[in-house]
């Protein structure tokens, strides 16, 4: 079992920056697929970007490859997205998703990706951000 707990959302202006954190407890943290997703009021929620079991493949949505940095700390189960220049748009709940690779032989994949939201077993409760 896992449980994902989201921080540092928070109110900034425009063109300032933040470091979202996710920390990940449980039995099965250690070489877990994790993502970020966000859901602006009254929208659907969307993928922002994800990264690989061992925090070396990262990937990013068309909207988010500018601005958005997405790490891991493997020894710390945790996960980050640093945000630069924020915009009114970046409005949203920003969810931290989980899932357990995929084993083919003796390697790992992460199938899900930032736009596989149905891949994600585990989710976060979310934490605000909010651009003025």
């Amino acid at each position: 079992h896992v449980q994902l707990v989201e921080s540092g959302g928070g109110s900034v202006q425009t063109g300032g920056s933040l470091r979202l954190s996710c920390t990940c407890s449980g039995s099965t943290c250690s070489g877990i697929c994790m993502a970020w997703f966000r859901q602006a009021p009254g929208k659907e929620r969307e993928g922002v970007a994800a990264i690989g079991s061992d925090g070396s493949t990262k990937s990013y949505s068309d909207s988010s490859k500018d601005r958005f940095t997405i790490s891991k700390d493997s020894a710390a189960n945790k996960m980050y997205l640093q945000i630069a220049s924020l915009k009114p748009e970046d409005t949203a709940v920003y969810y931290c998703a989980a899932s357990p690779p995929t084993l083919l032989g003796t390697r790992a994949y992460c199938t899900g990706g930032y736009s596989r939201q149905h891949k994600y077993n585990f989710w976060g409760q979310g934490t605000q951000v909010t651009v003025s």
